[in-house]
């Protein structure tokens, strides 16, 4: 299983260039038709790959999601990562 680290919690209109068509894949693969300005969005990076993962943080209602989603793609949330990203939530 691959280790997944937060890179960081961005509002959609200050994600970094480098990140944003991973952002964008991610809103068209849910059907996400409109992203706010200012909604909160996390990169992970999966360790030893140059895979990026995005979470859309208001879809989730607590870690435990997000863990399942990255168990599904054969990664697991490092436990600082967990804890930053459970304050977010």
């Amino acid at each position: 299983m691959f280790t997944a680290t937060l890179l960081g919690v961005f509002k959609y209109d200050e994600i970094p260039d480098e990140y944003i068509k991973f952002v964008e894949l991610k809103a068209a693969l849910e059907k996400k038709n409109k992203i706010k300005k200012n909604e909160k969005i996390a990169i992970v990076n999966i360790a030893g790959t140059k895979c990026y993962h995005v979470l859309f943080l208001e879809s989730y209602n607590n870690i435990d999601e997000i863990k399942e989603e990255l168990k599904e793609i054969g990664a697991k949330l490092n436990h600082i990562s967990s804890n930053i990203l459970e304050g977010h939530l």
